[in-house]
């Protein structure tokens, strides 16, 4: 287990303290090597920083490298190592329950990752499973980045000019990927569509979903309009077109966050064909930074003081990275309860407001009816995998349905 520093201070003291009633220690010598102790203690950034305790190495999952997270978790990274003497360790997840199992497994302290922290916390998807269930997720900062955006890219040549012209067109559909083909499910329902409506054309890949597109195989592809492989499609003989979602049809806009709570309305600005004026698109936090309930208070309360203290240092090393600026955390519409450390640290500063404490009290009671479900469904659940799955889903829509809670839509 790594000592908080601490934990380490009081080690060294008490060691240096039983040293200096030795016989064979001068007494002069074991005082100057006190003094000395102390004096690192309290030069320390890492130790006088006021509230800030950090182990000596910290871990946390993210997204493969190369990636916008595993960047910025570096560059995050060297902050740590230069201010407080604390190793950041990042182990990159090539999946969505590869990064959370190791946090689950406490091999990491948190996880930066994307929706997959939601998906866990409803026990869906990828989470749907006996080793799993629902999950007592906690968040602590978020990333909304000018850059993170969410829309149908179109080949140009489809006449496909809204979200509507979709019906009847081909439409990509990724093997092994739940969470972005639920991402497409929610932006068809802006239009009252759904995957019923449209042609999937299923591809093993995302890079295939791209290459489905410049085959002439598939006419609409999701993803960020600042995607690099979007680049391959706007070159080619068919072109590239990116539809806009208006924000001010509020209906439908409800409804894609009828199914996906945490998406959020977004201009992006960063993409070929783009406007000048942006395009109006959806956006949700990438990286979003997480723990348990049972993480550290004192650590989470650390690493987001220090990731706000320190933003102008590392906002520029990373792409993405100015997404963790405070002016962008949206805590009164998180579909996560936050972790105790970060609303400490968020009461300190004046940002946690009435309204993001009582959306934090509706997230814990939510966790609380999933969870309550899952104990009752568990030890009763059909062993066959399918089958359980299907069970939990219908148990799990039933209890969120007698609170009143959304249960994110159908079809996952």
């Amino acid at each position: 287990m790594v000592l908080g520093a601490k934990t380490e201070q009081v080690r060294l003291m008490m060691v240096l303290e039983r040293a200096s009633r030795s016989f064979f220690v001068n007494s002069f010598f074991v005082n100057s090597i006190l003094v000395w102790a102390f004096s690192i203690f309290i030069m320390s950034p890492a130790f006088s920083a006021q509230g800030i305790d950090l182990p000596r190495t910290i871990a946390w999952s993210a997204y493969p490298t190369g990636t916008g997270g595993y960047s910025q978790a570096v560059a995050i990274g060297n902050i740590l190592q230069r201010q407080y003497s604390t190793n950041l360790r990042v182990i990159p997840g090539r999946n969505d329950v590869s990064r959370l199992a190791t946090l689950r497994a406490g091999r990491v302290h948190f996880s930066a990752g994307g929706s997959e922290a939601i998906y866990a916390q409803e026990g869906i998807l990828n989470f749907a499973s006996k080793i799993w269930g629902p999950q007592a997720i906690r968040a602590l900062i978020s990333n909304y980045s000018d850059s993170r955006s969410f829309t149908f890219a179109t080949a140009a040549d489809a006449n496909i000019n809204t979200v509507a012209d979709i019906k009847g067109k081909r439409v990509t559909f990724v093997q092994g990927a739940p969470s972005l083909n639920n991402a497409m499910a929610a932006l068809l329902s802006y239009a009252n569509l759904s995957w019923d409506d449209v042609t999937a054309v299923v591809v093993g890949g995302y890079n295939a979903s791209i290459d489905a597109v410049l085959n002439n195989r598939a006419d609409v592809v999701g993803g960020a309009c600042n995607s690099p492989p979007f680049l391959r499609i706007d070159s080619s003989p068919r072109g590239l077109k990116f539809l806009s979602l208006p924000h001010d049809d509020t209906a439908a806009v409800a409804r894609v966050q009828a199914r996906l709570p945490w998406y959020v309305p977004h201009i992006a600005f960063e993409g070929p064909t783009l406007p000048k004026e942006g395009l109006e698109v959806f956006s949700s936090a990438y990286p979003l930074l997480v723990g348990l309930d049972t993480s550290d208070e004192v650590i989470a309360y650390s690493m987001v003081k220090i990731m706000h203290l320190h933003f102008d240092d590392y906002k520029n090393n990373a792409p993405g990275a100015t997404g963790w600026t405070m002016d962008r955390q949206k805590l009164d519409q998180a579909f996560l309860p936050y972790h105790p450390g970060a609303i400490r640290y968020y009461r300190e500063i004046g940002i946690w407001t009435a309204a993001a404490e009582a959306q934090h009290q509706h997230n814990l009671a939510r966790q609380k009816t999933l969870q309550q479900a899952w104990k009752g469904f568990i030890s009763s659940a059909p062993k066959n995998y399918e089958e359980f799955q299907q069970a939990w889903l219908q148990t799990r829509s039933k209890a969120l349905e007698a609170q009143g809670l959304i249960t994110l839509g159908t079809g996952l």
